[in-house]
C-alpha cells in the first residue's frame, strides 16, 4: 500500500469521527508524496522531518509535525515499522496569543462605508462586503459561520447558524437595527438573484469565501488607516469577534453589575462557545472595565477605613 493510500484511509478515519480534516488532509498529501518521492514504504523520521522542516514559519512547522505525527501513531499502532517522530524534534511550539485589536463603533463605520466603494460599482459586491462585516461586528460571529448563511436561515428575529465549529446549531438573536439593516440587503440580494442559495454571494453570483472576505478587510482596514503595510500589525477580521465580546461585556457592567455571571453565560452560548472559559479568551482589560475594577476595589478598602 502506497502512502497516498494510508492518508486517504487516515482522512476516511478521521471524518468518519466528525472531524471536517480540510487543511490537514492538504497537509498529509503534500507529505505523502514527499514520502512517496523518498521511495518510502513506511513512516520514517527522517523523512518526516525533512517534510516538516520545510515549512514556511516557525508556527507552519509545528502545524506539520502535529499532524503528521498524529498520523505516524496511528500507523505505527496497525504496523510497528511505522516510525513515530518525537512530539518536540523542533522544539517546544511557543504559542502566543495575539494581542486583539478592538475597534471603536466610528471605526467600524469606517471601514463599512470603505467597503461600499469597492468595485464593480453599482453592483452587489460592495453592499455585500459592507452588510457582512457590520453583521459579524454586531453579532461576534466567525466568518465561517457568517459566509456560510443561507437564504433560508434568515428568520424575522433571528439566525439559525451552522454547522458551527463544534457541529451543531444555534439560534442568534438580531437587534433592530441589526434586523433592518439585514432586511435593506435581502432586498437588493432578491432582486439580483442567483443560482446559489448562499445569503452573501458577490457579483459573480459566486457565495463569499471566509478567505476572501478576510483579504478584503485587510485591505480596507489599511486603506482607512487602521492598520500598516504588509508585516505591520492592524485590526484583523477576527478583532470584530473580540471586540464584539469585550463591548457586550463593558454594557453589562454599565447597566447591573450583579446580573455579570448570568451575561458571560449568555454570551458564551450566543457566540457558540463550547464552554465559558473560551469566552474568556475573548475579553480584553478596556478603560471602561478597568475603571468598574478601580471603583470596586476602592469602595472595598473605604469601606475597610470606616470600621
Amino acid at each position: 500500500m502506497t502512502m497516498r493510500e494510508h492518508v486517504d484511509r487516515y482522512v476516511m478515519f478521521r471524518r468518519h469521527l466528525g472531524c471536517k480534516f480540510v487543511d490537514q488532509e492538504r497537509m498529509l498529501l503534500d507529505y505523502a508524496t514527499h514520502a512517496m518521492a523518498r521511495g518510502e514504504r513506511f513512516a520514517e523520521v527522517r523523512g518526516m522531518l525533512a517534510w516538516v522542516s520545510g515549512a514556511g514559519s516557525p508556527g507552519a512547522v509545528h502545524r506539520r509535525l502535529r499532524t503528521v505525527r498524529n498520523f505516524a501513531i496511528w500507523m505505527h499502532a496497525e504496523d510497528e515499522r511505522h516510525e513515530v517522530p518525537p512530539r518536540d524534534g523542533f522544539g517546544r511550539e511557543q504559542r502566543r496569543r495575539p494581542v486583539p485589536n478592538l475597534l471603536t463603533v466610528a471605526e467600524i463605520k469606517r471601514v463599512m462605508e470603505a467597503a461600499l466603494l469597492l468595485p464593480p460599482e453599482g453592483s452587489i459586491t460592495p453592499q455585500t462586503y459592507h452588510c457582512v462585516i457590520g453583521l459579524i461586528a454586531a453579532t461576534g460571529l466567525r466568518r465561517s459561520e457568517a459566509t456560510s448563511l443561507r437564504l433560508a436561515d434568515i428568520s424575522p428575529d433571528e439566525l439559525i447558524v451552522g454547522p458551527t465549529k463544534f457541529g451543531k446549531h444555534r439560534l442568534v438573536a438580531l437587534h433592530d437595527s441589526t434586523r433592518d439593516a439585514l432586511g435593506r440587503y435581502l432586498a437588493i440580494r432578491r432582486r439580483v438573484g442567483a443560482a446559489s442559495d448562499h445569503l452573501f454571494i458577490l457579483s459573480s453570483g459566486r457565495p463569499l469565501e471566509p478567505e476572501k472576505l478576510t483579504y478584503v478587510f485587510t485591505k480596507l482596514v489599511r486603506q482607512t488607516g487602521l492598520r500598516g503595510g504588509p508585516g505591520e500589525p492592524g485590526p484583523r477580521l477576527h478583532d470584530l469577534r473580540h471586540s464584539f465580546c469585550a463591548r457586550s461585556l463593558e454594557a453589562a457592567i454599565a447597566s447591573d453589575r450583579d446580573i455579570v455571571h448570568r451575561h458571560m453565560l449568555a454570551l458564551s452560548t450566543y457566540v457558540g462557545h463550547a464552554s465559558m472559559l473560551d469566552t474568556y479568551w475573548y475579553l480584553e482589560a478596556t478603560p471602561p472595565l478597568l475603571g468598574q475594577i478601580a471603583g470596586e476595589t476602592e469602595r472595598m478598602f473605604v469601606g475597610r477605613a470606616s470600621r
